[in-house]
């Protein structure tokens, strides 16, 4: 039989996940349903990617038919999976564009406890750079201009409600100022 020639997909990352030193999930995104159709099995497969990476020295490991680099920081360790046949240059890519938005957004303080009180900023650097498998952007200079848009600028209807109160609050100062 000759060689198996695959179709090229944009569909080229699996998943990413961001695992604390504990092997626990601090946020993980899986974008094919038919490798991780459940949370449980997520969970699984993250607990044995954990097992198999905390303590080692490389890059990459292919795991349960997935190619998996990763790069570990302080109490985090930061994942991006993709089919046994994808490109592992892609896949770094992705995996530093991810490391190195998360350390200009959090100002290089790149830990747990500064990712959990960023989440929302973090959570829309990772759907700049990934969407739905497909890689958008691999360059972290262009994710953090995106990220880092003023609250002025966003829609009433897509502000957090500490956002809107913030901002009413600004208002009602200033009426009172005048």
């Amino acid at each position: 039989m000759e060689g198996l020639l695959l179709e090229p997909s944009l569909y080229t990352v699996k998943g990413i996940a961001i695992l604390d030193n504990d092997g626990h999930r601090v946020l993980a995104k899986y974008y094919d349903p038919a490798v991780f159709p459940t949370s449980k099995e997520q969970r699984a497969f993250e607990k044995n990617l954990f097992n198999k990476t905390h303590r080692a020295n490389a890059e990459i490991i292919m795991l349960d038919g997935l190619t998996c680099v990763y790069k570990s920081n302080v109490d985090l360790f930061f994942y991006v999976m993709g089919s046994s046949h994808e490109n592992e240059l892609i896949l770094m890519s992705v995996l530093q564009c991810l490391y190195d938005s998360i350390s200009q957004i959090l100002r290089k303080n790149v830990e747990k406890r500064t990712i959990f009180e960023n989440l929302e900023i973090v959570m829309l650097a990772m759907d700049e750079i990934c969407d739905g498998g497909i890689l958008l952007e691999a360059d972290p200079t262009s994710v953090v201009q995106r990220v880092a848009i003023r609250t002025d600028d966003i829609p009433l209807g897509e502000q957090t409600v500490a956002q809107v109160l913030q901002s009413a609050k600004e208002q009602i100062k200033w009426s009172l100022l005048k």
